[in-house]
Order: C-alpha cells, then sequence, then structure tokens
C-alpha cells in the first residue's frame, strides 16, 4: 500500500462533485485594498480635523491672553506669608528631615513606659507589649447595649 494519494482522475483532471461547488478564489483583493484605502482616508481626514482644531484653540488663546495689569506686577515677586508649604523656595526646613524627625518621635512615643493618670489607674505601654497582652488575653468585651423604652 502506498502513502501517496492521488486526487487527480485518470485523464489528468481534478475531480468533480455534483453536489459541491468550489470558489474561483477565497478572498477578493479588491475589496479590501478598497476598504484599507477608505480607512487611510478616514485617518487623515481625522488626523487634519485635530490639527485644525489645535490651531484654532491656540490662536484663540493667544488673542485672549493679556499683559498682567499694573496693579499686580511686583506680586509674585514676594513670598507669601507664614505657614508656607514646605519645600517652597525661602522656605528654611527641609521637607525629608521634617519626616524623619516626624517619625522618630513617633516611635519615641510608641515605644515609652509611664503613668499617663495615676490616679485613674491609666498606664502607658509599648505598642508591642500593648499586642502581646491582646494576643494572650484577648479584647475586652463591649458592654451590652441599654434595653429600649417599651411604649
Amino acid at each position: 500500500m502506498s502513502s501517496e494519494h492521488s486526487h487527480a482522475q485518470a485523464d489528468g483532471n481534478l475531480p468533480v462533485h455534483q453536489d459541491v461547488n468550489f470558489e474561483s478564489r477565497d478572498i477578493n483583493v479588491r475589496t479590501i485594498l478598497m476598504y484599507l484605502l477608505a480607512l487611510a482616508v478616514a485617518v487623515a481626514a481625522a488626523f487634519a480635523v485635530t490639527v485644525l482644531i489645535l490651531r484654532v484653540t491656540e490662536k484663540m488663546a493667544a488673542d485672549s491672553d493679556r499683559a498682567m495689569p499694573p496693579s499686580h506686577q511686583g506680586v509674585g515677586a514676594t513670598l507669601p506669608p507664614e505657614p508656607m508649604l514646605q519645600g517652597v523656595p525661602g522656605h528654611a526646613n527641609d521637607p525629608q528631615q521634617d519626616l524623619r524627625e516626624k517619625i522618630a518621635s513617633d516611635t519615641k512615643a510608641n515605644e515609652q513606659l509611664g503613668w499617663v493618670d495615676r490616679s485613674a489607674g491609666i498606664a502607658q505601654i509599648p505598642v508591642e507589649d500593648a499586642m502581646k497582652i491582646i494576643v494572650s488575653k484577648g479584647l475586652p468585651s463591649a458592654a451590652a447595649p441599654a434595653a429600649e423604652k417599651s411604649k
């Protein structure tokens, strides 16, 4: 038995089936080219419209731009009053150094041990110790809500 298959008939023609018709070509190249041409024209038209809109709005903005009135000239040269935002020209503090100092003070406050109100029995303990106590004992239960008044 041969592994080669021949679809040609004895006379050399391709087989013909009475119930099946084949297309002469798979795609219509002319139609695809027309679609591509229409797409290119639409993209070019959209680009032209956006450029036109940009130019018109730039001209409108340039026409409406006026010089600063004399009463306002020189106002921008002075610094605003305190408190100013950190990092603006003329501000003495460094924002990064301020942040480092704030983190250090918060860390120190979270690690302090001492009395807040000795007469009321309120003490401050480090956060790490407080978390360990809560894990071992759990959170205190919430007080029961007051009973609703009956009518």
